[in-house]
């Protein structure tokens, strides 16, 4: 006979003072289990005596119990299986319907369900458009090109032979080596003055912001938002409770002098500098400057999403906007996710030392550490070379794709669609004409398999003019000419 899967058995619960007998009280259990559902017909269920170990009672009342659920006919043996849920128990019997668990429930009213009010402020509408992987997808690199051999090798390296700081818990900081390489990193190709004891590694930029709000905000303290903006940031800026102040960017990037006319006690400005989401501008000097000098004289904070100025064309990647502070008022975000892939969930920020161990602490809360494994892989394919390798390749790709798409816009959507933004980036966004609602052709064009992120959805509030976020970085050139003509015929 095939041998039956063992299960895991639900929390037992028994009372030592209550007046039923023990091993009564041990088969009412088990009918109870099996009835609802939580225990499944064929399961393996412990032997008497490793059951009566777990439960710390004496072996007696569990044979007694068994017993008389074998009499029963709850219990019955497999020989090789041991003891297991008899097969005939109907499976209609095991769970309670969501019918009849409603109309329990109302036969007995309970306490409000309630939950925070700030979840209001996380939840979004349906999002039809991110379900697809294919043309204009936002985010998404060039998985297919992405050197899974060599980093397999890295994985299996440290796989095969694991070291034991590998597999027991690690600092919330992150793993030094990889702090260490980061630093390096960010040193050489992005101007940050940092060292790796600044560095703190997250579960990608999402939890950097997160970390951020949480470690920078109170209740109902202001911060500066691009207008439009990422609304990942804005998701984690309501974790807080935060008061969010929308700023309008112009060419220049975020407008330094109307965020001051709006709310100059800001206790935070959110920016990403080098290309900004979702409009693609860059932060002029002069805007940085300014920016800069604000937050000093108001001991303000800045945090600087920069989470794609890899990807430039028009020349090398634009220095930081840390790099320029020098008055320790910048936070530096980062992560992996854009330019290697996603479900690497490895990010970064650089945190002033005087806030190192407040932001090592938050990080702490949320899930301790990222995975080691994962990190020293990171680590080895940092120093070896790859990543830069990879980087190169990517930034070549990327600029034929983009310019694919631009040629396909000029070509097939001229009238319909004024392209912003500079040559940087993983995504371009595009206007409408007036008229157009954006949303609802987003969810036209994820019918046809095209993913077209709305613009509308990045603004504070509604703006005059719709327009569509295209990615093309994780799209073959013969996918975007497609999906050009897909989004045409949409329009």
């Amino acid at each position: 006979m095939k041998r039956l899967p063992k299960g895991f058995l639900p929390p037992v619960t028994l009372d030592a003072a209550h007046a039923a007998p023990m091993y009564d009280q041990l088969s009412e259990w088990f009918r109870r289990a099996i009835l609802d559902g939580r225990l499944r017909p064929g399961q393996r269920v412990p032997s008497t005596r490793s059951l009566a170990k777990e439960l710390n009672i004496s072996r007696v009342p569990v044979l007694s119990a068994y017993e008389q659920l074998y009499a029963e006919g709850y219990l019955q043996t497999f020989v090789g299986a041991g003891t297991c849920v008899a097969r005939s128990i109907p499976v209609e019997t095991k769970p309670v319907k969501p019918a009849q668990r409603e109309s329990q429930r109302s036969l007995a009213p309970s306490a409000p369900r309630r939950i925070a009010q700030r979840v209001a402020g996380l939840r979004a509408p349906p999002q039809t458009w991110a379900d697809n992987n294919g043309a204009f997808r936002v985010g998404l690199p060039a998985i297919d090109h992405f050197p899974t051999a060599a980093w397999s090798k890295l994985i299996h390296r440290h796989v095969r032979q694991p070291k034991l700081e590998h597999m027991i818990y690690g600092s919330p900081m992150g793993y030094l080596p990889l702090r260490e390489a980061i630093a390096e990193y960010l040193g050489t190709v992005r101007a940050v003055r940092c060292d790796a004891t600044q560095i703190i590694i997250t579960t990608g930029s999402q939890q950097g912001l997160q970390v951020c709000a949480h470690a920078l905000l109170e209740a109902k303290d202001r911060v500066w938002m691009e207008d439009p903006g990422y609304p990942g940031a804005r998701q984690a800026f309501h974790t807080v409770d935060a008061s969010i102040v929308p700023v309008p960017v112009d060419e220049e990037g975020l407008n330094v002098d109307e965020a001051v006319r709006l709310e100059r006690h800001a206790r935070v400005a959110y920016i990403s500098p080098s290309h900004q989401f979702p409009l693609g501008v860059t932060m002029s000097a002069a805007r940085r400057m300014q920016l800069l000098s604000w937050a000093s004289r108001a001991g303000a904070w800045i945090i600087e999403d920069d989470y794609d100025s890899e990807f430039r064309f028009g020349g090398r990647p634009l220095a930081s906007l840390q790099g320029m502070d020098t008055d320790d008022r910048v936070i530096y975000v980062g992560t992996f996710s854009k330019v290697m892939f996603p479900a690497l969930r490895v990010g970064y920020i650089v945190v002033p030392k005087d806030l190192v161990t407040g932001f090592a602490a938050v990080r702490d809360a949320f899930d301790t550490f990222s995975s080691t494994l994962y990190q020293a892989a990171l680590t080895d394919f940092i120093r070896e070379g790859q990543f830069a390798r990879h980087i190169r390749r990517m930034r070549a790709m990327y600029l034929e794709r983009r310019v694919a798409l631009l040629e396909g816009i000029a070509q097939h959507l001229d009238d319909k669609l004024e392209v912003v933004g500079t040559n940087a980036g993983m995504q371009l966004a595009a206007l409408l004409p007036s008229g157009i609602d954006d949303v609802a052709l987003s969810i036209k064009t994820a019918k046809l398999g095209i993913s077209t992120r709305p613009l509308s959805i990045c603004y504070a509030k509604p703006p005059k003019r719709g327009g569509v976020i295209l990615g093309y970085s994780g799209a073959s050139v013969a996918e975007i000419r497609d999906g050009v003509r897909k989004l045409r015929s949409c329009l």
